[in-house]
């Protein structure tokens, strides 16, 4: 990928896995139209660079991963204004959400907000002890903007996502671990090593069955079961025709290591 720096990020690239760290730890990474812009950057070129396998999401420092959209934006909007705010952090988000290769959010302390809708735009969540997730934007007489209302219910079901988003509280990592809303809870000085060990094992798979995993699910999510059975069986018979399919067919009868080409 290009070198070109981010005055909100901080990005580094290991054997195939990247790490995007959010860099504003003065206003605990709040989400900013600059924010915004330097995440789609990013993952425009993360999506694009093939040495790249697998991407992992944070924030800088112990407190917060993300604490959710500048207020001070947010109180400068008017109705026109305040949904372009939306679509703009839907459409950042939407682009992580399907960029072919999967992001594991790495939660290290608060994600509220915005951060917690970014956090549920990524294909995994790792979450510390000490995280605290919700929506409350409630308390600032709006709903959620970037996805929450959609997404939330998705992940830990209607009843549940309208008692986080109505009350607007936090819930704890534990209880998001519960409810589903993250995968894994960890302790803190174990975060990153976690989020590492997910990065390296999904980096030595295969490319391409990654990627038609990805595609797969996220085909299939707004189908029925026949239609969504139909899109599997056309990954499924496109990954027979691959290289790889034969390398990892012949590497397990031969008991090797596969070697992928991602082709």
């Amino acid at each position: 990928m290009g070198e070109l720096g981010y005055e909100t990020l901080l990005v580094a690239v290991n054997a195939g896995v990247a790490t995007v760290t959010l860099n504003r730890p003065k206003v605990l990474h709040a989400l900013n139209a600059a924010v915004f812009d330097e995440l789609e950057r990013v993952f425009f070129e993360l999506a694009a660079d093939d040495a790249v396998r697998v991407v992992l999401l944070t924030g800088s420092g112990e407190k917060a991963f993300a604490a959710g959209a500048d207020i001070n934006e947010l109180r400068a909007t008017d109705a026109k204004t305040g949904e372009l705010m939306a679509r703009r952090g839907q459409g950042v988000f939407r682009q992580i959400e399907t960029c072919g290769k999967p992001v594991i959010a790495l939660i290290n302390g608060f994600a509220l907000g915005g951060g917690c809708e970014l956090a549920m735009a990524c294909t995994m969540r790792v979450a510390s002890e000490t995280a605290k997730l919700g929506q409350p934007e409630i308390k600032l007489g709006v709903i959620p903007g970037y996805g929450g209302s959609q997404r939330l219910p998705r992940l830990v079901g209607t009843s549940a996502a309208l008692k986080i988003m109505l009350t607007g509280e936090m819930v704890g990592a534990a209880e998001a671990l519960r409810l589903g809303l993250v995968d894994e809870v960890v302790a803190p000085e174990r975060l990153m090593t976690r989020g590492e060990e997910f990065g390296a094992a999904i980096a030595g798979a295969a490319p391409l069955a990654v990627r038609g995993v990805l595609e797969a699910v996220r085909r299939g999510a707004g189908l029925g079961l026949d239609d969504a059975m139909v899109v599997e069986a056309e990954i499924f018979g496109r990954l027979c025709g691959s290289d790889d399919k034969t390398e990892g067919a012949g590497a397990f009868l031969e008991k090797r290591k596969a070697v992928w080409a991602g082709k």
